[in-house]
């Protein structure tokens, strides 16, 4: 499988992002045009969000000005296994949750 990135996240654990992940974020989420962004988010995020219910989830959230819109938020998330993270997919929304 080839990676399109791998970056170091606040916590230090290596994250990557496969070929797979970014051919599924482009056919779903074609408003994300540059993984760029989505490297940038996991290594300089506004804020990481986690939900109870999966403690292997991370939600990391940044607010790029204008892109799309001044309020709306990139959202990338983020899977851990066995101490290292993927890139499940990434999309923008309104409000950080």
């Amino acid at each position: 499988m080839i990676n399109i990135f791998e970056v170091i996240d606040k916590s230090g654990r290596v994250i990557h992002l496969s070929g797979e992940r970014w051919r599924h974020i482009r056919k779903k989420h074609p408003e994300i045009e540059n993984f760029e962004l989505i490297k940038e988010t996991i290594e300089k995020p506004d804020k990481i969000t986690h939900i109870h219910a999966d403690s292997t989830i991370s939600y990391f959230w940044k607010n790029y000005k204008n892109r799309p819109s001044p309020d709306k938020f990139l959202l990338v998330v983020v899977k851990y296994l066995n101490g290292d993270g993927y890139v499940l997919s990434s999309y923008y929304e309104d409000k950080i949750q």
